[in-house]
């Protein structure tokens, strides 16, 4: 059954549908589909475009290592799916405190642009001058179960950043 529902989620996931509600997608589905684990089940939403790639990265609540190069411990890729939030699950190597940021790099080029969006968990506020939050803003404590945690993405807006106008 466990195997069935990770393909049926491949499936849609390169076809660009949306997973049926609750189901996690990704290379990791499998932890957050058994509910047992040190894992998060990210929840993302807010697209201003469905296209392109997203990339979720898991990083050790520390100072120190979030956001540093090369510091992350998981990282994920997917095509965007065609409508709905990506619930995208992050196997995490134990309980602890991590921190995730969240990137849509919109035309899938790998390259950040003027275009793309992101977050972070806890969803902290953010600016032109201030792109990078504190890890004591985004940081999270993951227990032996999944947890879900949603981020809304936020794009450059004129000279503000904020989530995308709904329509």
């Amino acid at each position: 059954m466990l195997k069935s529902t990770m393909a049926i989620a491949a499936v849609l996931a390169a076809f660009g549908a949306a997973p049926a509600a609750g189901a996690a997608i990704g290379p990791d589905a499998a932890a957050c589909n058994s509910g047992r684990g040190a894992a998060a089940l990210v929840r993302v939403d807010g697209f201003k475009q469905r296209t392109g790639t997203l990339r979720i990265q898991a990083y050790p609540g520390t100072a120190d290592q979030f956001l540093a190069k090369g510091e992350y411990l998981r990282r994920i890729d997917l095509p965007v799916t065609g409508s709905g939030p990506m619930q995208v699950c992050v196997a995490l190597p134990h309980p602890g405190q991590y921190a995730f940021a969240v990137r849509h790099d919109v035309d899938g080029s790998g390259k950040s642009g003027w275009s793309d969006g992101g977050g972070f968990s806890r969803n902290p506020k953010l600016s032109l001058t201030r792109l990078k939050p504190s890890v004591d803003d985004v940081k999270v404590a993951i227990g032996p179960a999944p947890r879900a945690l949603d981020v809304t993405l936020n794009y450059r807006r004129g000279l503000s950043i904020g989530p995308a106008e709904q329509r």
